[in-house]
């Protein structure tokens, strides 16, 4: 039988090897071979036509996912002129002019102002304007509600703070949110864990005068809360347009007030300008009362470290009467007089 040369494979040289198949004497000598290597007898078909059957299988199943990629490729092209010619802009649905999403914000209720603001940015940016605060304030305002000063009509005409405002005064006239603010516990059932990391900017106590023979002290803390550049290093979100600053300027934006009564005066030591790291709600010493420990820091605390106690100013309270977390939209809450 003649020698299987490495100028009969496929990745020889062209110019030795001109076609791609191998020749029928070597492919017979080799059959050969194989099949008394193995013991058996030589087969009966010969092997030009194996070559020739395996040749035209190819040839036919490559000429089948042609066929298919040709068929797949205008069938894609047709879907895509579809695509085109019903939509040729790309965008999606229609766009409606301002003057439409500000007669529709007429009917949106207060809880739901949130929703309609993100249904595209017209709708959100009708949600920015003065005109959008006021007519809200007029739809829900009655005579017979109690307002602060700085909340009632002759107020209210005002740019500077007024969505703010508005806010405050819905959880005066609003039965929704007024109902909210009158279910809030003495003590929470949970220890609040949206304080951690703000940073202390007031603090002060009063005394309370009540029905008891022995009046009662009141703590107050203002906070400041984390601002989301902090949690997320990210760049500030959506702002108004500038237009609209002035009516969503807030001083008291991610403020709130951790308001303490306890029955007794407890000297608390100075704490403004640092950061709350602990809060706790524990029963107090007497098994009557509850008592509460706050934590404070020079700087605030990443990666959910825990506080150390040593490097820190602790302040307990025992016996306490009552816990309240004061929002800045909250009715009693002491509200900046730059509002």
């Amino acid at each position: 039988s003649p020698a299987v040369t490495v100028a009969d494979y496929a990745n020889s040289d062209p110019a030795v090897v001109k076609s791609g198949r191998v020749k029928k004497a070597v492919a017979n000598a080799v059959q050969q071979e194989v099949k008394s290597l193995c013991g058996l007898e030589a087969s009966c078909v010969p092997a030009e036509e194996v070559l020739s059957i395996s040749g035209e299988s190819c040839d036919s199943s490559d000429e089948m996912d042609t066929k298919e990629n040709v068929s797949g490729r205008t069938a894609s092209r047709k879907k895509k002129s579809k695509r085109h010619k019903e939509d040729p802009d790309g965008g999606g649905g229609e766009e409606y002019p301002i003057d439409i999403w500000l007669l529709l914000a007429s009917y949106i209720r207060p809880e739901d102002i949130v929703r309609f603001s993100l249904i595209c940015k017209k709708a959100w940016t009708v949600t920015c304007t003065a005109a959008f605060w006021t007519r809200l304030y007029r739809r829900h305002y009655s005579l017979g509600a109690y307002l602060p000063l700085r909340l009632r009509p002759e107020s209210m005409e005002k740019l500077h703070c007024l969505r703010a405002c508005v806010i405050r005064s819905l959880y005066h006239m609003y039965e929704p949110f007024a109902s909210r603010v009158s279910r809030s516990p003495a003590i929470p059932d949970s220890t609040p864990s949206t304080l951690k990391n703000s940073r202390c900017l007031l603090f002060w106590c009063k005394k309370i005068e009540g029905n008891r023979q022995e009046a009662m002290w009141e703590f107050n803390f203002k906070f400041k809360k984390q601002s989301p550049r902090f949690k997320s290093k990210c760049c500030k979100g959506l702002q108004p347009p500038s237009q609209y600053e002035e009516v969503h300027t807030n001083p008291d934006q991610d403020c709130c007030l951790l308001q303490i009564t306890t029955f007794n005066f407890i000297f608390v030591p100075i704490v403004m300008g640092m950061t709350f790291t602990l809060f706790t709600i524990n029963v107090s010493t007497d098994m009557r009362h509850h008592r509460v420990r706050l934590v404070f820091q020079d700087a605030p605390l990443r990666n959910g470290k825990k506080p150390r106690l040593e490097q820190g100013v602790q302040v307990v309270l025992d016996p306490v009467h009552s816990v309240r977390l004061l929002d800045w939209w909250h009715p009693q809450y002491p509200f900046s007089p730059k509002a």
